[in-house]
């Protein structure tokens, strides 16, 4: 694994992962991890990628693990730090594969790079935020709702909010994923920079964002009994992106539809044969 340090445009450093530097004839699928979290690309998918020859492509956004912080950025912003890793590497094409708020990142670099992405796959995305005919905030646990509605009033706020301990009502399927190949997620939590990182994702959240340019086939797996992203955010973006599947698991949480993340990895794999 590489991992490099990328001086951007306006001075920050954005800290990425390479899995297999220089190697053209496999797949680069970019991963995009959730709030809170790293870039290291996830470990329980580590001999489906190699089994499928896939390179997996990432880094922390602005404000997590080795990167600069970047108050203010958006789901665009993110698209277009990635744009400037994969010119580095030398890679023209790719894939996305993104996890919890990581599927928002994943989308809206898909939108930005139009056919540089061949395929788009989520676990439990959110919807735009301006998503017509989309109640947005409704079925979300308490503390998803404090958090995004105080992003809503501003970094600011939202800052504040950081005051108010977290309950993210994990069920005991949630908590044996911990015991398994997915307590990997405990490694990756955040960073040096205090709460930048989960802050300015929020926020992110709550702006609209261009996703009407997507044209890249779109897996979009989401559990009926997510209530930190509802399903009804899948079923929202599967209704208004043109090349879109929707693939829905009943009963699996925000973290037990991690289990479906291998097969989500296949589909990007046969997608881009």
């Amino acid at each position: 694994m590489d991992e490099l340090d990328l001086r951007m445009a306006d001075g920050r450093v954005l800290h990425a992962y390479d899995s297999a530097p220089g190697d053209d004839d496999r797949l680069a699928v970019v991963w995009h991890h959730g709030t809170p979290g790293l870039g290291n690309p996830p470990a329980p998918l580590d001999a489906a990628a190699d089994e499928l020859g896939i390179r997996w492509i990432s880094f922390d956004r602005p404000g997590y693990g080795g990167s600069t912080a970047a108050p203010g950025r958006t789901v665009g912003s993110v698209a277009a730090d990635l744009a400037t890793v994969l010119d580095t590497l030398g890679i023209r094409r790719c894939a996305q594969f993104g996890y919890s708020g990581g599927g928002t990142y994943a989308l809206g670099a898909a939108a930005l790079l139009g056919e540089r992405v061949g395929a788009v796959a989520t676990l439990a995305a959110i919807a735009p935020y301006d998503a017509k005919g989309l109640d947005w905030y409704d079925g979300m646990i308490a503390s998803g709702l404090a958090s995004l509605h105080a992003a809503a009033d501003g970094r600011d706020a939202r800052l504040a909010n950081e005051a108010v301990e977290y309950n993210p009502e994990f069920t005991a399927a949630d908590f044996a994923m911990f015991d398994g190949p997915w307590g990997w997620l405990g490694s990756v939590a955040g960073g040096p920079h205090g709460p930048d990182g989960p802050v300015d994702d929020d926020c992110s959240y709550v702006r609209p964002w261009d996703w009407a340019t997507i044209t890249a086939p779109t897996l979009l797996v989401h559990g009926t009994a997510d209530r930190i992203i509802p399903c009804t955010h899948a079923h929202w973006l599967a209704e208004n992106l043109p090349k879109a599947t929707l693939d829905v698991h009943q009963d699996l949480s925000h973290i037990t539809i991690l289990n479906q993340a291998e097969r989500a990895l296949r589909w990007i794999r046969e997608q881009i044969a």
